[in-house]
């Protein structure tokens, strides 16, 4: 039995909390001292995962001090979104093994999670944990394969020990670039799909766009150092169908939405969760940029989260591309 700390009782780290403390000792943090008490009297993610019981084991805490000593020699998982990865990376022990869960860039820095752990934690172990996962069906204990990324071997096989089991398939990668550029970038391509099918579009037109797209994810991970293998795989492949064509995609949501016209402050307002392909998609165009890499699908996103283009005038500018070679 592992001591694991989950920093973060949003809906995703709620799901692997259940997922884990039937046969870990698992602790899930919370920021919110009132959501730490309701958690406990309601033993229930009653905004995140509504009606979903959690398992009786699983302890909630307010306290990050005391989570943090709790995990001492175990694994510590932040579930938080992208934009607190940096002030719990710093708030960890030095000694503390570490994975994140968020998919995204940093907003200001555009800088990936294992870039800002190096900055911050350069000789401490650190990876992510990713995969076409949808947290809901992680929590009701549907099939799910995931990817646990590390520099360190010993860091992705404790990732797999902790929770690889029942409906969990953990595999291991040592690409934690590709595993995170994947994971960021397929939010961006969810939003373009979106817009697509908001608009009527066709099965046709989605193929061919989530297709592109991944050719799009794999340039630039591969100009960041990423092997274009990873992105074949969960990380890749996997979660950019996932997210692209499921309905319980927040990134696909705000394409549709965006699609019958609705200003994108309102469509964050009524969607309730964090969307991070909306953050993650100007700081992915800009480090394209820097790399010289061609992203026309991230292009228009941008424009049409920006107001600068409709989602039709963005579907008209990619069509209206010069014909070229696909590979």
């Amino acid at each position: 039995m592992t001591r694991v700390a989950l920093l973060g009782a949003g809906a995703w780290g709620t799901a692997l909390a259940m997922q884990a403390a039937p046969r870990h000792d698992v602790v899930l943090w919370t920021r919110s001292a009132a959501q730490a008490v309701a958690l406990r009297e309601q033993r229930s993610n009653q905004r995140y995962l509504s009606g979903m019981a959690l398992p009786p084991a699983l302890r909630i805490e307010h306290d990050l001090a005391s989570v943090l000593r709790h995990a001492q020699g175990g694994l510590v998982v932040i579930a938080t979104p992208m934009s607190a990865l940096r002030e719990l990376l710093t708030a960890l022990p030095d000694d503390a093994a570490a994975l994140w869960l968020c998919k995204g860039f940093e907003a200001g820095s555009g800088l990936l999670g294992h870039e800002i752990a190096r900055t911050l934690r350069p000789h401490s172990d650190c990876g992510v944990l990713s995969g076409p996962s949808f947290a809901q069906e992680v929590a009701n204990g549907r099939p799910t394969a995931l990817v646990a990324a590390s520099f360190d071997a010993a860091l992705r096989d404790a990732a797999a020990a902790v929770f690889h089991g029942g409906a969990l398939r953990v595999y291991t990668s040592n690409d934690p670039i590709g595993v995170e550029v994947g994971g960021a970038v397929k939010n961006v391509m969810a939003i373009a799909t979106g817009l697509c099918d908001g608009l009527g579009a066709g099965l046709n037109a989605r193929a061919a766009l989530i297709t592109r797209g991944l050719a799009e994810i794999t340039r630039l991970g591969v100009a960041l150092g990423a092997r274009a293998d990873t992105f074949m795989g969960l990380s890749g492949l996997g979660d950019l169908v996932l997210t692209t064509t499921g309905d319980l995609s927040r990134n696909r949501q705000v394409g549709l939405r965006l699609a019958q016209g609705l200003p994108l402050a309102q469509v964050l307002a009524e969607l309730g969760h964090v969307a991070e392909g909306v953050l993650s998609a100007p700081v992915v165009l800009d480090r394209a940029a820097a790399l010289g890499v061609e992203m026309p699908i991230t292009e228009c996103v941008v424009a049409v989260l920006a107001g600068r283009l409709s989602a039709g005038e963005a579907m008209r500018s990619l069509m209206g591309r010069e014909a070229g070679s696909e590979s």
